[in-house]
């Protein structure tokens, strides 16, 4: 199994691109958003999700492992194949993609290809009742717990919620819908003030 490739960028499509290493070039499929980080000439270093079927061995490519172990979470949810699952990363990263199961927003994952409203309600609710990705490897901090990358702020709000007693759901909801308030990160006491607000509502 590829689990990454450090190499450089020889050719980039609409739905692929071309990762010379060491004079093989692999052919890796990626969505909109990695593929227009990918320059012509430029060394690169992806992650990668193999897939192996009988008749085709298929390399998916991310710049990021978080959105790498996301692809592969996606993908347990009924109805979500490897090109639904590159749509919702391409319209959500993941930081946005945690927020939107902590809030069980549907409009947000309506809004990516290939997405309709049953399937944006399916992902919202089963995702919600979910453990984030399995076999997610840290390689950076900010990856905690669940493997949600989530900032420390956030996660001091949400640890500080589930310490007075609400449950780790409901403090993930009410730190996420808390977050939309402020223009940048904002510090964990400001978070815990405006999510106990969320939660009193």
């Amino acid at each position: 199994m590829i689990g990454s490739l450090n190499g450089v960028v020889a050719a980039v499509g609409e739905e692929t691109a071309l990762i010379e290493v060491g004079g093989v070039g692999y052919l890796v499929q990626a969505g909109a958003r990695t593929l227009s980080r990918l320059n012509i000439g430029a060394t690169v270093k992806l992650f990668i999700e193999t897939h192996v079927r009988e008749d085709a061995i298929r390399l998916f490519a991310f710049t990021g492992e978080e959105e790498r172990a996301w692809f592969g979470h996606l993908q347990t949810i009924p109805g979500v194949g490897a090109k639904v699952a590159l749509g919702i990363l391409d319209a959500m990263p993941p930081e946005a993609l945690v927020d939107a199961i902590a809030l069980q927003d549907k409009a947000a994952f309506a809004r990516a290809n290939g997405v309709g409203p049953k399937l944006a309600a399916r992902l919202a609710t089963e995702l919600a009742a979910k453990q984030g990705p399995k076999g997610f490897i840290s390689v950076s901090a900010g990856a905690k717990g669940n493997g949600a990358p989530v900032s420390g702020a956030r996660a001091e709000a949400v640890s500080a919620l589930v310490n007075l007693g609400i449950d780790q759901s409901s403090a993930a909801r009410a730190v996420a819908s808390a977050a939309k308030q402020f223009d940048a990160d904002a510090p964990a006491p400001e978070l815990i003030r405006a999510a106990l607000k969320e939660v009193s509502r």
